[in-house]
């Protein structure tokens, strides 16, 4: 057996298990810690705050008492607050609230008031929401965001001959149109019949003058989707598509036309790569996309997004600005995942649409691969998903833990020991139903 060709795969094993395990880690303990802070500003005691399940890696005991731990299987983590019968607060450790007094019961999950019970339960979504606020907001904050003004940043390498646009220029317009904005632009470079090059009327050091430039909207690749037929055959971004089936690309709207018109069967794409010219072999695949306006539209794609042909210029938002654009993206996650769940359940898009834990796996490698600032957005995204799906009122999750709550408030009297341990072992159920179906999902669709 040749063991030295079996090191690219397993380095790949390692960098996925590597990303994946970071990712969930962080998310982890975000949202363990919301559950900690709130219980503790709450007057509830943690005796162990934990990141993983299984046998103790790492251990130390603060002056508070509790135990912080990393644990061997990092999928996933739990507080466990003074009078918990188990990790998941499914009932209360009888025995050993039976032998506490009334200060030392205030001090635990069961013996709390019902808005600091509620309150320390809801604080782990909430915490995972607040910190992709912070992280999105942070993001736009450092890599700025951008502005409508049409001057060239850097402009991307194109196999292209005879381009003499050049960065800083101001363009005045395109193909004779004016454009004032980039918006302006980009609406008169619809417009244009896709070729090579086009003419632009440019300001470059105080003087008004025409220059051949590119065409707007080249076959150029912006990014690559994991788990997606081009991320299979080895695409980048920063790839030309020169052409797809033997026909010339002129522009990134040929090849939706070509992907569409393939009704799913295999395509063979011509790329350009830093001077070097290959071929590609991929099959598009059905995809549910979420539309603008809400709602799903199931296309053939390959998982490539179209590229800017020049960096555009930037500004850095305030902190008001960025916190409001940055929750307006986190209610975007909110809402898109909502809408697909919605479209899955009434079998308008495919349940294909849930990943399980190598699927997850597989979209951290690829986002870690991709760079580090698109790792940290796919971590933001993550933790919204991470929360959103605590929320449902599902025994077991934070969102089944409020609905007792809520109970206990209508009713005057909390759930009994034993109802909650009926609940929690159907929740428990319905749980790991739900990640051998997204397992599945990986491993078949």
């Amino acid at each position: 057996m040749d063991f030295m060709g079996l090191l690219p795969s397993f380095g790949s094993f390692f960098f996925t298990l590597a990303a994946f395990v970071v990712a969930l880690s962080i998310i982890v303990a975000v949202h363990e810690y919301g559950h900690y802070i709130i219980g503790r500003w709450s007057g509830i005691h943690a005796d162990v705050f934990s990141i993983g399940f299984g046998p103790v890696l790492l251990k130390g005991t603060d002056k508070r008492g509790t135990q912080w731990q990393i644990a061997a299987i990092p999928l996933g983590g739990y507080v466990k607050f003074a009078g918990d019968a188990d990790a998941a607060s499914s009932g209360a450790d009888d025995a050993a609230m039976a032998e506490m007094d009334a200060k030392a019961r205030r001090r635990t999950m069961h013996g709390a008031p019902l808005w600091a019970r509620a309150a320390t339960v809801a604080a782990g979504p909430v915490f995972n929401f607040i910190f992709a606020i912070l992280v999105f907001g942070g993001y736009m904050m450092v890599q700025g965001v951008a502005t409508d003004d049409p001057v060239i940043g850097e402009i991307a390498p194109l196999p292209t001959e005879g381009i003499e646009l050049r960065p800083g220029d101001r363009i005045l317009a395109v193909n004779g149109v004016e454009a004032e904005s980039l918006s302006e632009f980009y609406t008169a470079a619809e417009a244009l019949a896709p070729s090579e090059l086009v003419p632009y009327r440019v300001l470059r050091g105080g003087q008004v003058i025409e220059v051949a430039g590119p065409y707007p909207q080249p076959p150029l690749v912006g990014s690559v989707s994991p788990q997606s037929a081009a991320r299979t055959a080895g695409l980048r971004a920063g790839d030309v598509i020169i052409s797809a089936n033997g026909e010339r690309m002129l522009a990134f709207a040929d090849l939706r036309v070509a992907t569409d018109a393939s009704g799913g069967e295999p395509m063979q794409l011509e790329v350009w790569r830093d001077g070097t010219v290959f071929e590609v072999d991929l099959a598009p695949r059905s995809t549910d996309l979420p539309l603008p306006g809400g709602g799903f539209e199931t296309r053939w794609l390959i998982g490539l997004t179209s590229g800017s042909v020049f960096d555009h210029a930037t500004r850095t938002p305030g902190l008001l600005e960025a916190t409001a654009m940055a929750s307006a993206q986190t209610w975007l996650v909110i809402r898109t995942s909502l809408e697909g769940l919605y479209y899955m359940v009434t079998g308008v898009i495919s349940t294909c649409n849930i990943a399980g834990p190598i699927g997850i796996a597989e979209t951290s490698a690829a986002m870690a691969s991709d760079g580090l600032s698109d790792f940290i957005w796919f971590i933001a995204v993550l933790s919204v998903a991470v929360g959103l799906l605590n929320l449902f009122p599902i025994p077991i999750l934070d969102g089944g833990h409020l609905v007792f709550h809520a109970w206990e408030a209508v009713t005057g009297k909390p759930p009994s020991d034993r109802a909650l341990r009926i609940l929690m072992s159907i929740g428990f159920a319905l749980l790991i139903t739900l990640m051998v179906f997204a397992l599945t999902n990986d491993l078949f669709c």
